[in-house]
């Protein structure tokens, strides 16, 4: 499965920067849909965020998805890949 990589950021109430990768199918290209994603991401966090903007969410490329991504997908319609202050 091709899958479309959003690249995000997303200040954090102790003005530190998040940045995670938003993972969706290759159809979905409505940035709209993609932030519903990554909003519903950031409510699982025990921490506050400043909103999450098509500024800090963009398209970044298509590759090839992995087991566990298919899987999340199949689930959620999204998968989320945590890069630096996710936690």
């Amino acid at each position: 499965m091709k899958i479309s990589v959003w690249d995000t950021y997303v200040k954090r109430h102790d003005n530190t920067i998040m940045h995670f990768d938003i993972l969706v199918e290759t159809t979905i290209n409505q940035p709209e849909v993609v932030l519903k994603y990554g909003k519903a991401y950031l409510s699982t966090k025990s921490f506050k965020t400043l909103e999450l903007s098509t500024n800090k969410c963009k398209f970044c490329h298509i590759e090839e998805a992995t087991k566990s991504v298919i899987k999340d997908i199949n689930q959620k319609g999204y998968s989320i890949i945590e890069i630096e202050n996710c936690n």
